[in-house]
C-alpha cells in the first residue's frame, strides 16, 4: 500500500494515519482527529512501540463500546511495578468483563446513583468553599495557579470525605492525588502501597462505624441473594476511586479555560448560573480530558468498515472525534453552553465512555464540576487569565490537559 498526504496526515489504503508523536496533533488534537474522521470511520494511530485503530465517528463508537468482538484485557494497561500484596488491588473494574464485571457494577451501582451523589453535594460545597477561602493566600506575583490550589486538591478532598480518611491523614492523600494526577512513573508507583494501606484502614474503620458516605454504602451493600463486596474488592475500589478521581481536575481546568476564551459563554453562565448543569455536560463534550478511551482488543481476526483487524490488535475510540462528529451535534465545534443533551442535534457525549463500561463515578464527577464552576464563577467576578492557557498544554497524546493555569482574581 502506497502513503499519501491528505488533510495534513498521511493515508495508507484509504485509512488516515495519525502520529501522536507530531507536535501539532498533541497541540490540536480536535483537528487532526476531526480531519480523519471525515475522511474514515476508522484511522491508525501511530505510536512507538504500540500502534493501534481508532474509531473516529459518533455512532460508530458507540458500537464498538458494546460490541462483543472486542475486549479489555490485561494489555489494555500499563501497570506499574508494586509490591505483590498490591496487585490484588490493581485489578479494577475497568478490566472486568462478562459476569465478573456485571455482579461487581450491580453490587456498587446504588452507591454511585445520581441521587446519591446529589446527597453528596454540601459537603462538596463546604469543601470547594473552603478551598476558594485559601485561594487569595496562594497568590504570587499578582497571580495564583488554580490547577493546583484548587481543581488538583478538590477531588482527593472530596474522595478522604466520602470514604472517611481521618483530617491528620488527609494532607498525604493529597500528595498521594498529586502524585497519581502526573501520571506514571517511580513516584506514581511508590505511592501506591501506602494509599493501598490507608484504603484497607478506612475500610476496616468503615465496618466499625459506618456512616453517611460512599465507602460505608459499599460496605453494608449486599444484593437480593446476599451477595456483598469482599475485603479486597473493597480497597480495589477505593483504589479506582483515587484514580478515577483525577478526571474532575483535569475537566475543571479545561472548563475554566475554555470559558476565559469564549466570553460571550462565560457570560451567559454568569447572568444564569441555573445554565451549569447543561454547560458541564457541552464542557466535557467539547473540551473533555478524554481524547482516547482505553484500548480493546480483538478476541479473534475481525473486520470493521471493510478493514481487517487480526486477533489481539488494539482498537481505541478517537473521543476527540467522535465528540465533534457533525454527524451527532449541529455545528460541534462551537462551545454552546445552552445545547441541551438528547434533542435534535446534541446527541450524548462520550465523555464518559458509554455501554458496559460506562464510567460508575460520572454522576459525583459532574457534581464536583458543577459545584466547582458556580462557586468560582460566583466568587471571582473578575476572573482573567495571567497567561494564555495555550502555550500550558501537556504534551499528552491521550489525555487533554493544562500544566498550570494561572489567573487572576
Amino acid at each position: 500500500m502506497s502513503g499519501t498526504e491528505a488533510g495534513g496526515g498521511r493515508e495508507v489504503g484509504g485509512v488516515p494515519e495519525i502520529d501522536l508523536t507530531d507536535p501539532g496533533v498533541i497541540r490540536d488534537p480536535f483537528t487532526a482527529y476531526g480531519r480523519a474522521r471525515e475522511r474514515s470511520p476508522l484511522a491508525r494511530l501511530l505510536i512507538p512501540g504500540m500502534p493501534m485503530w481508532a474509531v473516529t465517528r459518533h455512532e460508530d463508537a458507540r458500537a464498538l463500546l458494546t460490541d462483543p468482538r472486542f475486549e479489555i484485557t490485561e494489555s489494555s494497561f500499563m501497570r506499574p511495578d508494586v509490591p505483590a500484596d498490591c496487585l490484588p488491588y490493581m485489578r479494577t473494574m475497568s478490566e472486568m468483563e462478562g459476569a465478573e464485571h456485571l455482579r461487581l457494577r450491580r453490587l456498587v451501582a446504588p452507591a454511585f446513583t445520581a441521587r446519591r451523589a446529589a446527597g453528596f453535594r454540601p459537603r462538596i460545597e463546604r469543601i470547594v468553599e473552603g478551598l476558594l477561602d485559601d485561594l487569595p493566600a496562594h497568590t504570587e506575583d499578582g497571580s495564583v495557579d488554580l490547577l493546583w490550589h484548587f481543581a488538583r486538591p478538590l477531588p482527593m478532598d472530596v474522595i478522604c470525605e466520602l470514604v472517611g480518611i481521618p483530617e491528620a491523614d488527609r494532607p498525604s492523600w493529597r500528595e498521594y492525588g498529586a502524585t497519581i494526577a502526573s501520571g506514571a512513573g517511580q513516584a506514581f508507583a511508590a505511592a501506591i502501597p501506602a494509599i493501598m494501606r490507608g484504603a484497607e484502614a478506612a475500610v476496616a474503620r468503615r465496618r466499625e462505624e459506618p456512616g453517611d458516605d460512599l465507602l460505608s454504602d459499599l460496605v453494608r451493600v449486599r444484593d437480593e441473594d446476599g451477595d456483598r463486596l469482599s475485603e479486597t474488592e473493597l480497597v480495589m475500589l477505593v483504589w479506582q476511586l483515587v484514580l478515577s478521581g483525577q478526571t474532575p481536575t483535569n475537566l475543571i481546568v479545561n472548563a475554566v479555560a475554555a470559558l476565559l476564551d469564549h466570553p460571550e459563554q462565560l457570560a451567559a453562565l454568569r447572568a444564569d448560573p441555573a445554565l451549569v448543569p447543561r454547560a458541564v455536560e457541552e464542557l466535557i463534550r467539547w473540551c473533555g480530558p478524554t481524547l482516547l478511551t482505553i484500548p480493546r482488543h480483538a478476541r479473534e481476526d475481525a473486520e470493521l468498515y471493510g478493514v481487517p483487524i487480526g486477533k489481539g490488535e488494539p482498537v481505541t475510540i478517537a473521543v476527540a472525534a467522535a465528540n465533534r462528529d457533525p454527524r451527532a451535534f449541529t455545528d460541534p465545534d462551537r462551545l454552546d453552553v445552552t445545547r441541551v443533551p438528547g434533542t435534535p442535534g446534541t446527541a450524548s457525549h462520550l465523555g464518559f465512555s458509554h455501554g458496559p463500561h460506562f464510567c460508575v463515578g460520572a454522576s459525583l464527577a459532574r457534581v464536583q464540576t458543577e459545584v466547582a464552576l458556580t462557586a468560582l464563577l460566583r466568587r471571582f467576578p473578575d476572573l482573567t487569565p495571567a497567561v494564555p492557557p495555550a502555550g500550558l498544554r501537556a504534551p499528552d497524546p491521550g489525555t487533554w490537559r493544562l500544566t498550570a493555569l494561572p489567573v487572576t482574581v
